[in-house]
């Protein structure tokens, strides 16, 4: 009871924090109906970690076909999933991961389209592990994702 008193309190005071235009900060989590939204703005940025991802699974002697969302393993074996060829892209190029990116995001619609919205727990882990899933299709969803950023980046 004391614990969400607690917790009560705690967001209370989180919700009143207003940034120095005096306005609330956007407050995103990972369950945010706008993490699902197919038109958030997209950078230079985002392009380049979708490229970045394809070249790290140029072809079948570097694809982890049995994601397990644990991508150090996969580093020991020279080995990728589609999930942790983006996890290693989005580092190589801003330097930390960041989970709900655009550009992953853009994977994940593109997934959905491919698989006529097939409900996964995971999209991208589970995408890769379906056993009619091939190197061409992970090739395709990234390609479709890649030219969806692109074109929002042009505008």
């Amino acid at each position: 009871m004391i614990r969400a008193v607690v917790i009560v309190v705690a967001s209370v005071a989180a919700a009143g924090a207003v940034s120095a235009t005096g306005r609330q900060p956007p407050r995103l989590t990972a369950s945010s109906p706008d993490l699902e939204r197919r038109d958030q703005p997209a950078t230079l940025d985002d392009v380049r970690i979708l490229e970045r991802a394809a070249a790290l699974l140029e072809d079948e002697s570097v694809w982890n076909r049995n994601d397990d969302r644990e991508c150090e393993d996969d580093e020991a074996t020279g080995k990728r999933s589609l999930f942790c060829a983006l996890q290693k892209a989005c580092i190589q190029v801003l330097g930390t991961y960041d989970h709900r990116r655009v550009a992953l995001q853009e994977v994940r619609f593109a997934v959905e389209d491919a698989t006529r919205g097939q409900a996964f727990e995971h999209r991208l882990r589970d995408f890769n592990n379906l056993p009619t899933t091939r190197l061409s299709d992970i090739k395709a969803v990234l390609q479709t994702a890649t030219e969806r950023v692109k074109a929002r980046v042009k505008k």
